[in-house]
Protein backbone atom coordinates (compact mmCIF):
# COMPACT_ATOMS: atom_id res chain seq x y z
CA UNK A 1 0.00 0.00 0.00
CA UNK A 2 0.99 3.62 -0.37
CA UNK A 3 2.05 5.71 2.62
CA UNK A 4 -1.19 7.65 2.28
CA UNK A 5 -3.19 4.46 2.53
CA UNK A 6 -1.21 3.24 5.51
CA UNK A 7 -1.80 6.51 7.35
CA UNK A 8 -5.50 6.51 6.57
CA UNK A 9 -6.18 2.90 7.44
CA UNK A 10 -6.79 3.64 11.10
CA UNK A 11 -9.14 6.57 10.44
CA UNK A 12 -12.45 6.12 12.26
CA UNK A 13 -15.66 5.65 10.30
CA UNK A 14 -18.11 8.39 11.21
CA UNK A 15 -21.84 7.78 11.34
CA UNK A 16 -22.32 11.00 9.38
CA UNK A 17 -20.30 9.51 6.52
CA UNK A 18 -22.38 6.34 6.52
CA UNK A 19 -25.57 8.40 6.43
CA UNK A 20 -24.21 10.64 3.66
CA UNK A 21 -23.65 7.65 1.37
CA UNK A 22 -27.36 6.87 1.28
CA UNK A 23 -27.92 9.58 -1.33
CA UNK A 24 -25.93 7.54 -3.88
CA UNK A 25 -28.23 4.53 -3.62
CA UNK A 26 -30.79 5.65 -6.18
CA UNK A 27 -30.78 3.41 -9.26
CA UNK A 28 -31.18 4.78 -12.76
CA UNK A 29 -33.11 2.12 -14.78
CA UNK A 30 -32.02 3.64 -18.10
CA UNK A 31 -28.36 3.67 -17.07
CA UNK A 32 -28.62 0.14 -15.68
CA UNK A 33 -30.19 -1.16 -18.90
CA UNK A 34 -27.49 0.58 -20.91
CA UNK A 35 -24.73 -0.99 -18.77
CA UNK A 36 -26.30 -4.41 -19.27
CA UNK A 37 -26.53 -4.00 -23.05
CA UNK A 38 -22.99 -2.64 -23.53
CA UNK A 39 -21.74 -5.68 -21.65
CA UNK A 40 -23.92 -8.45 -23.10
CA UNK A 41 -23.82 -7.42 -26.77
CA UNK A 42 -19.99 -7.24 -27.07
CA UNK A 43 -19.76 -10.55 -25.20
CA UNK A 44 -21.97 -12.23 -27.80
CA UNK A 45 -20.09 -10.60 -30.69
CA UNK A 46 -16.70 -11.61 -29.32
CA UNK A 47 -17.91 -15.14 -28.59
CA UNK A 48 -19.12 -15.57 -32.19
CA UNK A 49 -15.87 -14.04 -33.44
CA UNK A 50 -13.84 -16.49 -31.35
CA UNK A 51 -15.89 -19.37 -32.74
CA UNK A 52 -15.43 -18.17 -36.32
CA UNK A 53 -11.68 -17.80 -35.68
CA UNK A 54 -11.41 -21.55 -35.06
CA UNK A 55 -11.38 -22.05 -38.81
CA UNK A 56 -8.33 -19.81 -39.02
CA UNK A 57 -6.30 -20.46 -35.87
CA UNK A 58 -6.96 -21.70 -32.36
CA UNK A 59 -4.48 -19.07 -31.13
CA UNK A 60 -6.65 -16.35 -32.65
CA UNK A 61 -9.60 -17.86 -30.79
CA UNK A 62 -7.65 -17.70 -27.54
CA UNK A 63 -6.70 -14.10 -28.28
CA UNK A 64 -10.37 -13.16 -28.67
CA UNK A 65 -11.18 -15.14 -25.52
CA UNK A 66 -9.30 -12.56 -23.45
CA UNK A 67 -11.63 -9.59 -24.07
CA UNK A 68 -14.61 -11.96 -24.08
CA UNK A 69 -13.67 -13.15 -20.60
CA UNK A 70 -13.47 -9.52 -19.47
CA UNK A 71 -17.05 -8.93 -20.64
CA UNK A 72 -18.17 -12.17 -18.96
CA UNK A 73 -16.54 -10.95 -15.76
CA UNK A 74 -18.47 -7.69 -16.09
CA UNK A 75 -21.68 -9.71 -16.48
CA UNK A 76 -20.89 -11.36 -13.16
CA UNK A 77 -20.41 -7.93 -11.59
CA UNK A 78 -23.86 -6.94 -12.83
CA UNK A 79 -25.23 -10.14 -11.32
CA UNK A 80 -23.45 -9.13 -8.12
CA UNK A 81 -25.22 -5.77 -8.07
CA UNK A 82 -28.54 -7.48 -8.74
CA UNK A 83 -27.89 -9.64 -5.68
CA UNK A 84 -27.58 -6.51 -3.56
CA UNK A 85 -30.73 -5.03 -5.07
CA UNK A 86 -28.67 -2.12 -6.36
CA UNK A 87 -28.94 -2.50 -10.13
CA UNK A 88 -32.67 -2.02 -10.75
CA UNK A 89 -35.27 -0.43 -8.52
CA UNK A 90 -37.60 -3.43 -8.36
CA UNK A 91 -36.44 -6.44 -6.39
CA UNK A 92 -38.08 -8.83 -8.86
CA UNK A 93 -36.25 -7.26 -11.81
CA UNK A 94 -32.92 -7.58 -10.02
CA UNK A 95 -33.64 -11.20 -9.14
CA UNK A 96 -34.71 -12.38 -12.58
CA UNK A 97 -31.91 -10.57 -14.39
CA UNK A 98 -29.50 -12.05 -11.85
CA UNK A 99 -30.90 -15.55 -12.35
CA UNK A 100 -30.60 -15.34 -16.13
CA UNK A 101 -27.03 -14.06 -15.92
CA UNK A 102 -26.27 -16.89 -13.49
CA UNK A 103 -26.76 -19.40 -16.30
CA UNK A 104 -23.86 -17.96 -18.31
CA UNK A 105 -21.67 -17.22 -15.26
CA UNK A 106 -22.33 -20.74 -13.90
CA UNK A 107 -23.42 -19.18 -10.61
CA UNK A 108 -26.79 -20.06 -8.99
CA UNK A 109 -28.09 -16.60 -8.19
CA UNK A 110 -30.20 -17.16 -5.07
CA UNK A 111 -27.71 -19.52 -3.45
CA UNK A 112 -24.83 -17.13 -4.19
CA UNK A 113 -26.83 -14.12 -3.01
CA UNK A 114 -27.40 -15.82 0.35
CA UNK A 115 -23.75 -16.75 0.93
CA UNK A 116 -22.60 -13.33 -0.25
CA UNK A 117 -24.99 -11.62 2.17
CA UNK A 118 -23.43 -13.68 4.96
CA UNK A 119 -20.01 -12.56 3.76
CA UNK A 120 -21.05 -8.92 4.01
CA UNK A 121 -22.54 -9.44 7.45
CA UNK A 122 -19.50 -11.26 8.86
CA UNK A 123 -16.48 -10.01 6.89
CA UNK A 124 -13.51 -9.60 9.22
CA UNK A 125 -15.16 -11.52 12.08
CA UNK A 126 -12.77 -14.22 13.26
CA UNK A 127 -15.58 -16.11 14.98
CA UNK A 128 -17.80 -16.29 11.90
CA UNK A 129 -15.50 -17.38 9.11
CA UNK A 130 -16.39 -19.94 6.49
CA UNK A 131 -19.22 -18.61 4.34
CA UNK A 132 -18.57 -16.66 1.16
CA UNK A 133 -14.96 -15.90 2.03
CA UNK A 134 -11.43 -17.20 1.49
CA UNK A 135 -10.35 -19.54 4.25
CA UNK A 136 -7.88 -17.67 6.44
CA UNK A 137 -6.25 -19.12 9.56
CA UNK A 138 -4.61 -17.25 12.36
CA UNK A 139 -0.97 -17.93 13.17
CA UNK A 140 -1.95 -19.76 16.37
CA UNK A 141 -4.50 -21.92 14.57
CA UNK A 142 -1.99 -22.85 11.89
CA UNK A 143 0.77 -23.76 14.34
CA UNK A 144 -1.66 -25.91 16.31
CA UNK A 145 -2.44 -28.06 13.27
CA UNK A 146 -0.79 -31.44 12.65
CA UNK A 147 1.74 -31.44 9.79
CA UNK A 148 -0.61 -32.97 7.21
CA UNK A 149 -3.27 -30.31 7.82
CA UNK A 150 -0.68 -27.56 7.57
CA UNK A 151 0.24 -29.02 4.17
CA UNK A 152 -3.40 -28.99 3.09
CA UNK A 153 -3.72 -25.33 4.05
CA UNK A 154 -0.47 -24.44 2.30
CA UNK A 155 -1.70 -26.15 -0.87
CA UNK A 156 -5.04 -24.37 -0.64
CA UNK A 157 -3.28 -21.01 -0.38
CA UNK A 158 -0.80 -21.76 -3.18
CA UNK A 159 -1.30 -19.38 -6.16
CA UNK A 160 -1.68 -22.28 -8.62
CA UNK A 161 -4.60 -23.59 -6.57
CA UNK A 162 -6.05 -20.25 -5.45
CA UNK A 163 -6.12 -18.68 -8.91
CA UNK A 164 -6.00 -21.70 -11.22
CA UNK A 165 -7.42 -24.98 -10.00
CA UNK A 166 -9.64 -23.35 -7.38
CA UNK A 167 -11.67 -21.08 -9.70
CA UNK A 168 -12.19 -23.93 -12.17
CA UNK A 169 -13.41 -26.19 -9.37
CA UNK A 170 -15.62 -23.47 -7.90
CA UNK A 171 -17.46 -22.47 -11.05
CA UNK A 172 -17.54 -25.80 -12.91
CA UNK A 173 -18.20 -28.19 -10.00
CA UNK A 174 -18.69 -26.55 -6.61
CA UNK A 175 -21.49 -24.28 -7.79
CA UNK A 176 -23.49 -27.28 -9.01
CA UNK A 177 -24.41 -28.30 -5.43
CA UNK A 178 -25.23 -25.82 -2.62
CA UNK A 179 -22.86 -27.06 0.06
CA UNK A 180 -21.85 -24.60 2.77
CA UNK A 181 -21.26 -24.39 6.49
CA UNK A 182 -24.44 -22.38 7.08
CA UNK A 183 -26.85 -25.12 5.89
CA UNK A 184 -28.52 -23.61 2.82
CA UNK A 185 -32.29 -23.83 2.69
CA UNK A 186 -34.74 -24.93 0.05
CA UNK A 187 -34.37 -21.73 -1.97
CA UNK A 188 -30.64 -22.32 -2.41
CA UNK A 189 -31.26 -25.89 -3.57
CA UNK A 190 -33.98 -24.79 -5.99
CA UNK A 191 -31.76 -21.98 -7.28
CA UNK A 192 -28.85 -24.34 -7.85
CA UNK A 193 -30.86 -27.06 -9.57
CA UNK A 194 -32.76 -24.56 -11.74
CA UNK A 195 -29.46 -22.96 -12.76
CA UNK A 196 -28.07 -26.40 -13.57
CA UNK A 197 -31.06 -27.07 -15.82
CA UNK A 198 -30.56 -23.68 -17.48
CA UNK A 199 -26.87 -24.42 -18.02
CA UNK A 200 -27.70 -27.83 -19.52
CA UNK A 201 -30.16 -26.24 -21.96
CA UNK A 202 -27.68 -23.49 -22.80
CA UNK A 203 -24.88 -25.98 -23.48
CA UNK A 204 -27.19 -28.22 -25.51
CA UNK A 205 -28.24 -25.28 -27.66
CA UNK A 206 -24.63 -24.19 -28.07
CA UNK A 207 -23.52 -27.63 -29.22
CA UNK A 208 -26.43 -27.97 -31.65
CA UNK A 209 -25.80 -24.54 -33.14
CA UNK A 210 -22.00 -24.40 -33.14
CA UNK A 211 -20.70 -27.91 -32.36
CA UNK A 212 -18.77 -29.47 -29.52
CA UNK A 213 -15.61 -27.56 -30.40
CA UNK A 214 -17.41 -24.32 -29.56
CA UNK A 215 -17.96 -25.55 -26.02
CA UNK A 216 -14.46 -26.94 -25.44
CA UNK A 217 -12.29 -24.54 -27.43
CA UNK A 218 -14.27 -21.31 -27.18
CA UNK A 219 -16.58 -21.20 -24.21
CA UNK A 220 -14.46 -23.13 -21.71
CA UNK A 221 -11.35 -20.89 -22.06
CA UNK A 222 -13.53 -17.79 -21.68
CA UNK A 223 -15.17 -19.15 -18.54
CA UNK A 224 -11.92 -20.33 -16.94
CA UNK A 225 -10.07 -17.09 -17.58
CA UNK A 226 -12.98 -15.03 -16.29
CA UNK A 227 -13.23 -17.24 -13.19
CA UNK A 228 -9.54 -16.82 -12.37
CA UNK A 229 -9.70 -13.04 -12.74
CA UNK A 230 -12.84 -12.95 -10.60
CA UNK A 231 -11.24 -14.93 -7.79
CA UNK A 232 -8.16 -12.70 -7.96
CA UNK A 233 -10.34 -9.61 -7.54
CA UNK A 234 -12.16 -11.15 -4.59
CA UNK A 235 -8.83 -12.16 -3.05
CA UNK A 236 -7.23 -8.71 -3.13
CA UNK A 237 -10.38 -7.10 -1.75
CA UNK A 238 -9.74 -8.60 1.70
CA UNK A 239 -6.36 -10.34 1.69
CA UNK A 240 -3.86 -7.54 2.20
CA UNK A 241 -1.42 -6.79 5.01
CA UNK A 242 -3.37 -4.11 6.89
CA UNK A 243 -6.80 -5.66 6.53
CA UNK A 244 -9.23 -6.01 9.43
CA UNK A 245 -9.92 -9.09 11.53
CA UNK A 246 -11.32 -9.14 15.05
CA UNK A 247 -13.14 -11.52 17.37
CA UNK A 248 -16.87 -11.06 17.72
CA UNK A 249 -16.68 -9.06 20.96
CA UNK A 250 -14.43 -6.42 19.38
CA UNK A 251 -15.74 -6.68 15.80
CA UNK A 252 -17.52 -3.61 14.40
CA UNK A 253 -19.38 -3.73 11.12
CA UNK A 254 -18.48 -0.27 9.79
CA UNK A 255 -14.81 -0.63 10.73
CA UNK A 256 -14.68 -4.06 9.08
CA UNK A 257 -16.37 -2.69 5.96
CA UNK A 258 -13.96 0.20 5.43
CA UNK A 259 -10.70 -1.06 6.92
CA UNK A 260 -11.16 -4.72 5.98
CA UNK A 261 -11.91 -4.04 2.31
CA UNK A 262 -9.40 -2.59 -0.11
CA UNK A 263 -9.61 0.26 -2.59
CA UNK A 264 -8.08 -1.49 -5.59
CA UNK A 265 -7.13 1.59 -7.61
CA UNK A 266 -7.14 0.28 -11.17
CA UNK A 267 -6.58 2.08 -14.49
CA UNK A 268 -9.83 3.46 -15.99
CA UNK A 269 -10.31 0.68 -18.55
CA UNK A 270 -9.94 -1.99 -15.87
CA UNK A 271 -12.31 -0.09 -13.59
CA UNK A 272 -14.89 -0.29 -16.36
CA UNK A 273 -14.47 -4.01 -16.98
CA UNK A 274 -14.55 -4.77 -13.25
CA UNK A 275 -17.57 -2.49 -12.71
CA UNK A 276 -15.73 -0.48 -10.05
CA UNK A 277 -15.60 -3.48 -7.72
CA UNK A 278 -12.17 -2.18 -6.67
CA UNK A 279 -13.94 0.54 -4.66
CA UNK A 280 -14.71 -2.30 -2.34
CA UNK A 281 -14.54 -0.50 0.99
CA UNK A 282 -17.34 1.85 -0.10
CA UNK A 283 -19.29 -1.10 -1.46
CA UNK A 284 -19.07 -2.88 1.90
CA UNK A 285 -20.02 0.29 3.72
CA UNK A 286 -23.15 0.75 1.55
CA UNK A 287 -23.81 -2.22 -0.72
CA UNK A 288 -26.94 -0.69 -2.24
CA UNK A 289 -24.92 1.86 -4.24
CA UNK A 290 -24.94 0.91 -7.97
CA UNK A 291 -21.47 0.25 -9.30
CA UNK A 292 -21.71 3.19 -11.70
CA UNK A 293 -21.93 5.63 -8.76
CA UNK A 294 -18.95 4.36 -6.77
CA UNK A 295 -16.38 6.60 -8.47
CA UNK A 296 -18.63 9.57 -7.79
CA UNK A 297 -18.51 8.68 -4.08
CA UNK A 298 -14.71 8.86 -4.15
CA UNK A 299 -14.73 12.19 -5.98
CA UNK A 300 -17.13 13.77 -3.51
CA UNK A 301 -15.60 12.08 -0.43
CA UNK A 302 -11.86 12.16 -1.17
CA UNK A 303 -11.02 11.07 2.39
CA UNK A 304 -12.15 7.57 1.34
CA UNK A 305 -9.78 7.35 -1.63
CA UNK A 306 -6.66 6.71 0.47
CA UNK A 307 -8.13 4.14 2.85
CA UNK A 308 -6.94 0.67 1.91
CA UNK A 309 -5.66 1.98 -1.42
CA UNK A 310 -3.82 -0.62 -3.43
CA UNK A 311 -2.24 -0.40 -6.88
CA UNK A 312 -1.69 -3.35 -9.21
CA UNK A 313 1.95 -3.49 -8.07
CA UNK A 314 0.85 -3.47 -4.43
CA UNK A 315 -1.65 -6.25 -5.07
CA UNK A 316 1.01 -8.63 -6.38
CA UNK A 317 2.68 -8.54 -2.97
CA UNK A 318 -0.46 -9.89 -1.28
CA UNK A 319 -0.01 -13.34 -2.80
CA UNK A 320 2.59 -14.26 -0.17
CA UNK A 321 0.30 -13.32 2.76
CA UNK A 322 -1.35 -16.41 4.23
CA UNK A 323 -2.04 -16.04 7.97
CA UNK A 324 -3.56 -13.48 10.32
CA UNK A 325 -1.20 -12.50 13.13
CA UNK A 326 -3.42 -11.53 16.07
CA UNK A 327 -0.49 -9.99 17.94
CA UNK A 328 0.63 -7.70 15.11
CA UNK A 329 -2.85 -7.22 13.61
CA UNK A 330 -1.73 -7.93 10.09
CA UNK A 331 -1.54 -10.69 7.52
CA UNK A 332 1.83 -12.39 7.35
CA UNK A 333 3.59 -14.95 5.17
CA UNK A 334 4.77 -18.44 6.02
CA UNK A 335 8.31 -17.07 5.74
CA UNK A 336 7.53 -14.45 8.40
CA UNK A 337 6.38 -17.20 10.75
CA UNK A 338 9.49 -19.32 10.15
CA UNK A 339 11.77 -16.36 10.79
CA UNK A 340 9.88 -15.38 13.95
CA UNK A 341 10.05 -18.93 15.31
CA UNK A 342 13.74 -19.20 14.50
CA UNK A 343 14.47 -15.89 16.22
CA UNK A 344 12.56 -16.99 19.33
CA UNK A 345 14.14 -20.45 19.30
CA UNK A 346 10.75 -22.09 18.69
Amino acid sequence: MTNEATAAVSAPVSRDLVAALSKYRDQDPVRSTFELLVTAVPLVVLWIGAWAALSVSFWLTLLLAIPASAFLLRMFMIQHDCGHGSFFRRRATNDWVGRLIGVITLTPYDAWRHSHAVHHATSGNLDQRGTGDINTLTVREYLALPPWRRLVYRLYRHPAVMFGIGPAYLFLLRNRIPLSSDRPGARSWISTMATNVGIALFITGMIKAFGVNALVLVHLPIVLLSASIGVWLFYVQHQYEDTYWAHAKQWQHHEAAVHGSSHYDLPPVLRWFTANIGVHHVHHLCSRIPFYRLQKVLREHPQLAGIGRMTIRDSLKTVKLKLWDEDQHRLVSFKDIRQARTASGG
